[in-house]
Order: C-alpha cells, then structure tokens, then sequence
C-alpha cells in the first residue's frame, strides 16, 4: 500500500502518521495554569533534539475551539514546564489527563497526583515518575496551516529515580529501561511497554 499524503486533510494526514510512527515515547508534561495549579498533559509528538544545548521538542495544537491548548499557552507565559517520562503503570492517568478541561482546572488535583520539590526547578515533578527533566523555553516555531506550534524546551535538570541509574567503572551513566518500563504510544487508542531488549555493540570500522 502507497499512499500519497497530498490532497488529504490534516486530520487524516494525522492518522496515517500517528500510526505508523510508533513506538513513539510520551511526554507528560507539568505547567502552571494562570491560577497557579498545575496542569497535566500528554503528547507524543515529542524527541529529543540536540544535546549541545541540551533540547526536546514538543509539538501541541489547538483546542477543539481553536483556542491553544493549555500546555502551549502556559509554557509561553511562564517559559518553564517540566517533562515527565510515564511507566507502564501510568497508563490510565496518563489517558485520563488528555481530557479537555477549563484552563483552571489542574489535572495533578483531579486525578490524585501527589507531586515532590524539584531542585532546579520552580516547578514540582510527580512523585511517581522515574524520569523527569526540568525545561525553559528556547524556542517556539508555528508550523503549517492548521497552527501546531513545535517547542523547543532547553534541559536545565535532569532527575533520575536512583533505583534505575547506576555508574559503571569509568564513571559512565548506566539507565536500567526494563526499571522505568516506559510507556509507548502507538495508533488509535494503543498504548505499549517493552518487550524483549536486545544489547548490540557499536560497529567498528
């Protein structure tokens, strides 16, 4: 099947993206509404992006109105958010936070989420998260005509739970992935967790 992206609809465009590209990984972002709670969302148009400087990218839309979604508005009045990367055993909340509800409305109070201090952030992270990074805004770029808006978000902290970090002799960083069991979005209403994980050395030329 070949199918020529041209001449369809942003919404169908969409579908046939979201998927194929799978698995992709989910952030969970934290931001603050104008009230000062805390909203929380998910999106898995997300990456990294360079590490020098250290950026992730978010790609977030409008609502159903038109209106920005929260994450996006909240972001670009307070320039920090932080991300978080679910587990497995998230996935309902992490469902349940993509919700439409009004902008004063916060996500982490509606479904229970109780949140710790982040050193180096102003902004809490979920307690129950084994990885979150601390963000400012970098950069935001309008794309295309249905006004998606990539964000960029510059790493400031990085926070890794110490059950699933670990340095080798040399010092090197060493993250257990079967410990985070990280949650993968995949099409439609499919969500994933890892399977089997396979260990390959770099090829030497």
């Amino acid at each position: 099947m070949e199918i020529n992206l041209h001449g369809l609809s942003a919404n169908q465009v969409y579908y046939h993206m979201n998927q194929t590209l799978i698995p992709r990984p989910i952030a969970w972002v934290l931001s603050e509404n104008a009230n000062g709670s805390f909203n929380l969302a998910p999106f898995s148009y997300f990456n990294g992006v360079s590490s020098d400087p250290p950026l992730i990218m978010l790609a977030i839309g409008l609502k159903g109105d038109g209106a920005p979604k929260d994450t996006r508005a909240n972001i670009l009045a307070r320039k920090d958010f932080v991300v978080h990367i679910p587990s497995w055993e998230h996935a309902e909340a992490v469902n349940d936070s993509a919700a439409s509800l009004p902008a004063e409305v916060s996500e982490v109070e509606q479904l229970g989420l109780a949140t710790v201090p982040f050193p180096g952030s102003r902004l809490p992270r979920l307690a129950g998260c084994r990885i979150a990074y601390a963000c400012q805004l970098h950069a935001q770029q309008e794309i295309g005509a249905e006004s998606l808006m990539m964000i960029l978000g510059r790493i400031e902290t990085l926070y890794i739970d110490d059950a699933v970090a670990q340095r080798d002799a040399k010092g090197r960083l060493l993250v257990d992935s079967k410990g985070i069991d990280p949650l993968g979005r995949l099409g439609s209403g499919e969500f994933s967790r890892l399977g089997e994980v396979r260990t390959l050395g770099r090829p030497r030329l």
